[in-house]
C-alpha cells in the first residue's frame, strides 16, 4: 500500500508472523509494510488513518470490529493466533517477541533445509507458528535423536518429521494445515 512502511518485517501490524510465512520466505512478499508489492490492506489503511500505529494493540480503538472474525480463516500463513500473538507481543514487549520469532525462523529454515520433501513447507510453517518455541525445540531433539534417520530417503525423513509434529500438536487440538474459506 502506497505510503505504508514498517521496520518490523517479522511481525505484522495485525499480528501475523510474517517471518514464518512461505510467501515471505520465498521472497514473494516483503512482509507488512516492507516495500513495493504490498497488497491493499484495510488494516494498513486503518493504521495510516490512526497516526501510523505500528501494531494494532497500540491503537486506542483496539480491539475494533476488524478483529471480530480475524482468526477464522487463513491465507498463505495461519491466522489462528493473531489475537493471542498481539497479546503476547504487548505483554513481553516487541523486542522479546521478535527475538522469539527470529529463533523460530531459524528453526523453520532448519526444518525446510533438512526435512522438506517439497510437500511439507506449509505444515512446517503452520507448526512453527502455532507451537511454542520450547515445544518446537523438543520436537527437533526427538527428530534428530532418531538414529534411523540417516538411512531414510528425504521423503521418508519428511514424513517422519511431519508425523512427530502432528503427534505433538494433536493433544493441543492444533491442526497443522491452513483453514481455507469455503
Amino acid at each position: 500500500m502506497k505510503g505504508f512502511h514498517r521496520d518490523n518485517q517479522l511481525f505484522s501490524l495485525c499480528g501475523l508472523n510474517c517471518g514464518l510465512c512461505p510467501m515471505h520466505l520465498n521472497k514473494y512478499c516483503p512482509g507488512c509494510g516492507g516495500g513495493e508489492g504490498n497488497q491493499s490492506c484495510k488494516i494498513a489503511k486503518c493504521s495510516l488513518e490512526h497516526d501510523g500505529v505500528e501494531y494494532c494493540f497500540r491503537c486506542r480503538e483496539y480491539p475494533c470490529e476488524k478483529y471480530e472474525h480475524i482468526d477464522e480463516f487463513d491465507s498463505f500463513i495461519t491466522h489462528s493466533n493473531r489475537k493471542a500473538d498481539l497479546k503476547k507481543a504487548r505483554e513481553i514487549g516487541i523486542e522479546a517477541y521478535n527475538a522469539e520469532q527470529t529463533e523460530k525462523t531459524e528453526l523453520l529454515n532448519l526444518l525446510l533445509a533438512n526435512y522438506n520433501d517439497g510437500r511439507k513447507k506449509t505444515l512446517f510453517c503452520v507448526a512453527v507458528n502455532l507451537l511454542e518455541l520450547q515445544e518446537i525445540n523438543g520436537i527437533l531433539l526427538q527428530i534428530k535423536g532418531n538414529s534411523e534417520l540417516e538411512r531414510l530417503t528425504l521423503k521418508e525423513k519428511s514424513s517422519y518429521a511431519a508425523g512427530v509434529f502432528q503427534n505433538a500438536a494433536k493433544p493441543k487440538n492444533i491442526e497443522l494445515k491452513l483453514r481455507k474459506k469455503k
